[in-house]
């Protein structure tokens, strides 16, 4: 019997396993894909907004704000990259002015800092941004980070911790007994906390009916290479009603990332790139100028799970005692998330287990090794340490051998392609992977023992080799 279990291994239930993992509980994570940050947390802007833009009195506006003030703290626990970058809002005629007024009244409301610019001062600090550029809210506050990286050290360390981890597991059936939970006709749990994305609502239909509609909406975004010229703040058009607009977004790795549109789709597991593209390239213009769509490397889409409140959604069930909703968690889901978790973890779980203890020990993580940031020294004493660390098996992000492996071996370790690349870079630079892939595979056999045939690219299905040649002839 758990006391707790989560549905769902994305940055909010991430969060909540983690802050639980303090607790003298027992802790249970059920994940449908077979890795952590698979659905929203791993395809969106990476962005800690600064709190500017929801509507107030929601609780996408309180968590916004309070999530932002802690995520350098977070990260800083956590051992991950945080940058402070700040951000601009930048306006391009009168009735785009008037919107930035009710931003700036936002941001004396809220207590977040800001200043006015002109287009010209604005264009003296971002060279790049449009000449029909007439005004711009500077919001230094903003911030970026790899949402996938916060998510795996968070649950990396949360099991560390005692935390278990179930990847490959969907929840299909959910009986509610009397005073507990039984998932699949196997796992007994006292408490239930669906966290499950664009599938909130398809959980809580195996109790109940929802009180929700999860409505998929679909964002496309453009990466280029290394830009680090470029731009240097956050981006942003005056948000329309269909979300923040598309947004130029300098990443903590010195890509640029362009994007997103937003698009409804049917279906909840649909992250192919189509024509919104053409509508990123056509929108970016407004803001940008001299945009080198020739240094593009890559594009990606993914699902933003709003619902039919259009809020979040975050409460204990009206009706099934301990059954706790995280539903909603669209834009700004990802700031949001660590004051969401707080509050979960505060003021509905703990009250239930109230003669429950903090630890008295508690593990932290190592972080991941970083070479780019060491000096030759430092990296000399790495390789006569481990000579994998002098073997580069990624030329276009210079990750070694050492690194590879070291990620596959943690807790919450990489078991794909995709799994590595998130944690360490091979294959996010120029080339895509088109030199270190094959590479970053036979990795992965010899460290997972594992047949290479075995060996996914990413989702169930994208097994890279099917077969040998030879037993194939």
């Amino acid at each position: 019997m758990y006391d707790i279990t989560i549905i769902g291994a994305g940055i909010t239930g991430s969060l909540i396993a983690h802050g639980l993992s303090k607790y003298d509980l027992k802790v249970l994570v059920l994940e449908k894909e077979n890795d952590v940050a698979e659905g929203a947390t791993g395809a969106n802007s990476a962005m800690v907004h600064s709190g500017h833009d929801p509507k107030p009195d929601t609780l996408k506006c309180r968590y916004n704000v309070i999530g932002n003030r802690m995520y350098p703290e977070l990260c800083k626990e956590l051992q991950v990259d945080f940058l402070g970058i700040g951000a601009f809002v930048v306006a391009t005629d009168d009735i785009e002015e008037e919107k930035l007024e009710t931003l700036i009244r936002q941001c004396e409301e809220r207590d977040i800092p800001f200043e006015v610019l002109s287009g010209d001062e604005a264009r003296a600090i971002e060279p790049n941004l449009s000449d029909g550029v007439t005004k711009a809210l500077s919001l230094p506050s903003t911030g970026i980070i790899m949402p996938f990286e916060v998510t795996i050290a968070a649950m990396e360390e949360a099991m560390l911790n005692g935390v278990e981890l179930k990847l490959d597991y969907e929840v299909k059936k959910i009986d509610k007994q009397k005073d507990y939970f039984v998932i699949n006709d196997e796992i007994e749990t006292k408490v239930l906390i669906n966290c499950a994305g664009a599938h909130c609502d398809d959980i809580t239909n195996m109790l109940r009916t929802s009180p929700y509609k999860v409505i998929t909406r679909k964002g496309e975004y453009f990466v280029l290479d290394h830009l680090e010229d470029y731009l240097h703040h956050v981006i942003y058009p005056t948000p329309s009603l269909k979300g923040k607009g598309v947004l130029a977004i300098p990443t903590v790795h010195g890509n640029i990332m362009l994007g997103p549109n937003s698009d409804e789709t049917e279906d909840r597991d649909d992250d192919a790139t189509g024509s919104g593209l053409d509508y990123i390239r056509k929108e970016i213009n407004k803001t940008m100028k001299n945009v080198p769509f020739n240094k593009l490397i890559h594009t990606f889409a993914g699902l933003r799970p709003h619902i039919d409140l259009g809020d979040f959604y975050i409460k204990e069930d009206d009706v099934i005692s301990n059954f706790i909703h995280v539903a909603g968690i669209e834009s700004p889901g990802l700031t949001a998330a660590p004051a969401i978790a707080k509050d979960v973890i505060n003021d509905i779980v703990m009250p239930k287990f109230a003669d429950c203890k903090a630890k008295a020990e508690y593990v932290r993580r190592k972080p991941f090794i970083d070479m780019r940031h060491m000096s030759f020294e430092e990296k000399q004493k790495l390789v006569e340490s481990d000579p994998d660390f002098g073997k580069i098996i990624c030329r276009c992000e210079k990750i070694s051998l050492g690194q590879i492996k070291d990620v596959i071996r943690r807790k919450c370790g990489a078991t794909t392609i995709k799994g590595v690349k998130m944690r360490c870079r091979p294959g996010m630079g120029r080339c895509q992977g088109g030199f270190c892939e094959p590479e970053v595979l036979k990795i992965l056999s010899e460290e997972l023992h594992k047949d290479v045939t075995d060996i996914k690219l990413d989702r169930d299905g994208s097994n890279v080799l099917l077969a040998s040649a030879k037993e194939e002839l």
